[in-house]
């Protein structure tokens, strides 16, 4: 019974591609520029909201630290981290725009 199932389990994943890809329509066009783009702006937006948890966490410790020169230590280090990630979100976004516009492409920077 095992084996039936799992063959019959295997057969439906083999023939879903088919299925799938059995549409009338053709593909869409897709723009290597504009992917990649997108994916730098899915990337920009999700380091800037992690650096501004992470300077968010850096506040609470330098509150905390109550003098302890570890503790503010660390929360000068999370300042570092959180800069650190806006500056690379900045050269993703900044590296996408100077190659389209080599290759003469325009995109805008926001």
């Amino acid at each position: 019974m095992k084996k039936v199932l799992s063959s019959l389990v295997l057969v439906t994943l083999l023939a879903a591609p088919a299925v799938v890809l059995a549409q009338a329509e053709e593909a869409p066009e897709l723009d290597i520029m504009e992917a990649l783009d997108s994916i730098t702006d899915w990337l920009f937006t999700i380091l800037i909201v992690i650096a501004a948890i992470w300077i968010i966490v850096a506040a609470y410790t330098f509150v905390t630290a109550a003098g302890d020169p570890d503790k503010t230590k660390k929360a000068r280090d999370f300042v570092m981290y959180a800069m650190i990630g806006v500056i690379v979100a900045f050269a993703a976004k900044g590296l996408v725009v100077l190659v389209s516009r080599m290759v003469g492409y325009e995109i805008g920077f926001f």
